[in-house]
């Protein structure tokens, strides 16, 4: 019985759908198994058959992932389980790298004890007309086996679920559809090129869905945030398909903090309730007041508190004039053109510390190009500044080059070789073997070892001098090749061991008092957010086993080419003159194998140095309009405490 007078908790009073947020994708993934484990396990024991609606993408690996592991280490039998997979891409083979059915098979199907006779997956494969045919079997085998007891969702950045894209009707079953053109940029990374992404795709409609007698949609990662935000909260619309779920008597929500930054219990918690009033929600309060009414800090008025829902802060705090000041100088000092911190000077306010002078600072950039793109005003600033900055090139990023580039740098090879008259008679051989591999290479096969080499002897000769352009010698750049990443495929392997280790003996050679790492999660490929993983690891290690210099030793994040810090996140901001600027633009053309378009590129279709100007550009402008000084760019930085 409830307690009298209780208070009641309106923490979700803005969400039509039941949302459960989690601290990681892992948390989440582990209560959704979980969840799907319970639901087989009491099937078996009623004698009946599970019927389980199974999702593709990124999104899904890790709930497969424990699950694999639960069928492993807790005996959960797959057995009497039968799967129906949303969708397929069409045309495509089902051997090829991206079709959902060879991702089935090694994410799940080959792993657990299911029959194969159980998995069903639409078939890209079918001639287009009997395409209708194959899809009304397909819903009739879901009716057959008694209808979907758990369907597993994931959510497109426009609100798609399956393949049912804005606009899909209510009452769409298992169909042919179109791909949006945003869909096919968010699915590009999967690909070698744009156009080699299908264009339809055959999916279970939005009233196969709805169904399902229990839905489980799962979404991570700040790109996820917007739409899940129109989704759980916004009106039901076919525009954003995943709303429709509001119609469905038995739907979860499961996602990560970062995809729940949009939800107003994390945006506005002022609004739902009792609020504490830190100086960071404070800040986070007053700086989305300012820029959402388009005024400066020090302009906003105890009305335009009252009227934005922020009278309970005037009530704690006092007047306007005196939050705004507060806010204002929170702004004011995490602007600093000395990243370093600055030498002979005591400022008990600014992001670093003056001492010691000069640092030693550690750059790890996930790939060869991360270090220019996402802070090159400031690893340029660091090192002009006088302090030893060492580069740690944390993968090879051999994936991210072109076949055509591999054969254009061949082909200056032999053709160098011709010049000078070298006997290379091995590397000959070497260059002739790839180039057959490369002219005969199909869809679904993986780079060889020698064509993966290759691929990353040419990104390290870019980050070697992308160093030499900053002014680095010899010695202050460092390969990793982190083992992780070595798979020739999108898909990675976990961090491991080695990994870490690789990366503890890096930093206990340098002894660093900074340290750079990438805290950009919305990489779509997922590099960026194992790579922080194992430098955090890293760095925990040697904390635990008592090195002293760790103690003095600082973390900061950096975001890159795929998002930016929001503003009131952002603990130290280094502006850029135009002049400074167009160095670090120079700076990333050195990277010639990864501009134009190339492969794996994500869903934004810029260049990577137009994607760093214009996020560069953007930050200053909104420091600009909170009434702080005008830069022509800023590139931003969060201190991790580990």
């Amino acid at each position: 019985m409830a307690k009298k007078n209780a208070p009641i908790d309106l923490i979700d009073s803005f969400e039509k759908i039941p949302t459960k947020i989690f601290a990681s994708a892992k948390d989440g993934s582990a209560f959704a198994a979980q969840q799907i484990a319970a639901l087989i396990r009491s099937k078996a024991e009623q004698g009946s058959n599970c019927v389980l609606g199974l999702a593709t993408g990124s999104t899904p690996k890790s709930l497969y992932a424990e699950l694999v592991r639960m069928h492993r280490e807790e005996g959960l039998s797959f057995k009497h389980v039968i799967a129906f997979n949303l969708d397929e891409y069409y045309p495509i083979e089902q051997d090829a790298i991206q079709s959902y059915h060879r991702f089935m098979k090694t994410q799940l199907f080959d792993k657990v004890d299911i029959d194969p006779a159980n998995c069903h997956i639409p078939n890209g494969t079918v001639d287009k007309e009997h395409i209708k045919q194959h899809c009304a079997a397909y819903e009739q085998q879901i009716a057959d086996a008694g209808g979907i007891d758990l369907q597993v969702l994931g959510i497109g950045v426009n609100g798609h679920i399956g393949f049912n894209e804005p606009g899909s009707s209510l009452y769409t079953k298992t169909r042919l559809t179109t791909l949006t053109n945003s869909t096919r940029l968010a699915n590009s990374y999967e690909f070698a090129n744009m156009s080699a992404v299908p264009r339809l795709a055959i999916t279970m409609g939005i009233s196969t869905i709805l169904k399902a007698k229990k839905i489980v949609l799962l979404a991570w990662g700040p790109t996820k945030a917007l739409v899940i935000h129109q989704s759980v909260e916004g009106i039901s619309t076919d525009q954003v398909p995943a709303s429709l779920l509001q119609n469905h008597d038995d739907v979860t929500f499961v996602i990560d903090e970062m995809a729940a930054a949009e939800l107003t219990r994390y945006k506005s918690p002022w609004l739902t309730g009792e609020c504490e009033w830190t100086n960071k929600m404070i800040k986070k309060a007053v700086v989305n007041m300012a820029l959402k009414l388009g005024k400066p800090v020090l302009s906003l008025t105890n009305t335009d508190y009252n009227e934005y829902g922020l009278s309970d802060l005037l009530v704690e705090k006092g007047e306007a004039y005196e939050i705004n000041l507060q806010v204002y100088y929170m702004l004011r000092d995490s602007i600093t053109g000395w990243p370093g911190g600055k030498p002979n000077a005591v400022i008990p306010a600014h992001p670093e510390r003056s001492e010691p002078y000069p640092k030693k600072v550690v750059l790890f950039s996930p790939h060869p190009d991360d270090d220019i793109i996402s802070m090159g005003g400031t690893f340029q600033r660091l090192h002009d500044q006088g302090h030893e900055v060492h580069v740690a090139y944390q993968t090879s990023g051999n994936i991210a080059v072109t076949d055509e580039f591999v054969t254009r740098f061949m082909d200056f090879a032999v053709g160098f070789e011709e010049m000078t008259g070298a006997d290379a008679t091995k590397s000959k051989s070497i260059l002739a073997e790839a180039r057959g591999y490369l002219e005969n290479k199909k869809s679904n096969q993986i780079d060889t070892e020698d064509i993966r080499n290759i691929k990353g002897l040419i990104r390290r000769c870019e980050a070697a001098a992308t160093c030499r352009y900053v002014g680095l010698k010899e010695g202050q750049w460092h390969f990793q090749n982190l083992p992780f990443y070595e798979t020739g495929t999108i898909e990675k392997k976990p961090m491991s061991e080695k990994d870490v280790q690789l990366t503890i003996d890096l930093l206990r050679e340098i002894k660093p008092q900074q340290v750079y790492c990438a805290g950009d999660f919305a990489d779509p490929h997922g590099t960026h957010l194992v790579c922080f993983n194992v430098v955090l690891e890293a760095l925990q290690r040697i904390k635990t086993d008592g090195d002293k210099w760790i103690n003095d030793c600082w973390l900061w994040l950096y975001k890159g080419a795929w998002q930016e810090w929001n503003v009131e996140e952002i603990e130290m901001a280094i502006p850029m003159s135009p002049e400074q600027l167009m160095k670090k633009r120079f700076g990333i053309f050195i990277h010639q194998s990864q501009k134009d378009m190339v492969p794996f590129q994500g869903s934004d279709s810029r260049e990577f140095w137009q994607r760093a100007e214009e996020r560069n550009a953007a930050t200053a402008d909104v420091y600009g309009k909170l009434g702080l000084t005008q830069y022509a760019a800023m590139e931003a930085f969060v201190r991790w405490h580990y």
